[in-house]
């Protein structure tokens, strides 16, 4: 910013700013007031079309869901091959061919695998964040050597399900499950693995995230939503989410807001949405009721529906 508002020589308010050349003159007087003035605009460039009417500068930013994270060049595909002659085409397609060969084993890896993690975050609708740190993730394992014996579908899966629970994303084992086509044991043993190498710490998943995306797929009201988070913070300061899986008692909480407002949802619905079995959310249902007291708001609910 210009913090000359006048002329030291004149005292006249009249300046004249010329940004291209960087100088601050005085229209009454001639004085040069600055003629170094720095530009804190965006720098636009061009390097490839000399008329100047495309401003693009640096492309796209780097990102790790590339496996050279956007940095790397390659030999086109869309060349005119048409003003070569034989002799310089054949030396194209080699060129072509040889940098593919030279890759590296980690980078043909990263190919493969960045495609499949790009698939499956795509599927479960992650946001961008989630899928960039997965893949930083994925290659920081791989330059570990920690993809070794393991199969790419099951570490991809693994390290998208670790940044998920970093980023406080709802996302269960199963539901990644469905989306990898790899079984949910082998994904658990999978994340615990590259966590502990790579010394990632994530906090113990919190039931209460996974409200929102429940109570949405049910179709509840933002009144029983928030009744269940109440419920879940209640638990919470009674210790009955202590080794409990967050997406079995979420699921109970929620049946039980839904009780106590008047909407009702069968066990069996809650469970296919949350992914859990009726006997879970019957146990939690009964544990929630009995150490919260909860019985007289539903049995007062009841009377108030007859």
């Amino acid at each position: 910013m210009l913090n000359i508002t006048k002329c030291p020589e004149c005292g006249s308010k009249n300046l004249l700013i010329n940004r291209e050349k960087g100088e601050v003159t005085c229209k009454s007087c001639g004085l040069v007031v600055e003629d170094k003035m720095v530009d804190h605009g965006q720098d636009w460039r061009d390097f490839e079309d000399d008329s100047g009417t495309s401003k693009r500068r640096t492309g796209a930013p780097m990102t790790y869901t590339q496996y050279d994270q956007g940095l790397g060049t390659e030999v086109g595909q869309s060349a005119d091959l048409s003003k070569l002659g034989a002799k310089d085409r054949n030396k194209f397609f080699r060129l072509r061919k040889w940098q593919y060969r030279i890759s590296t084993a980690i980078e043909r890896n990263l190919k493969l695998a960045l495609a499949e993690l790009k698939r499956v975050s795509s599927y479960l609708k992650l946001p961008k964040s989630v899928e960039e740190e997965a893949a930083m993730i994925y290659t920081q394992a791989v330059q570990r050597g920690l993809v070794r014996g393991r199969s790419m579908e099951s570490v991809v899966a693994g390290t998208l399900y670790a940044a998920c629970r970093r980023h406080e994303v709802p996302r269960t084992l199963d539901e990644l499950s469905e989306a990898s086509g790899i079984e949910k044991k082998e994904i658990g043993r999978t994340y615990r693995f590259v966590a502990r190498e790579l010394g990632i710490s994530i906090q113990p998943s919190n039931p209460i995230d996974y409200i929102a995306r429940f109570a949405s797929s049910l179709k509840l009201n933002p009144e029983t939503q928030s009744k269940s988070v109440e419920i879940l913070e209640m638990a919470q300061n009674k210790e009955l989410t202590s080794g409990r899986g967050p997406t079995g008692i979420a699921a109970a909480a929620l049946y039980v807001a839904a009780l106590m407002h008047g909407e009702k949802r069968t066990q069996r619905e809650v469970a296919d949405v949350a992914g859990v079995t009726e006997v879970t959310i019957r146990n939690r249902y009964k544990e929630l009721l009995e150490k919260l007291k909860l019985e007289k708001h539903i049995k007062k609910q009841k009377k108030k529906r007859r």
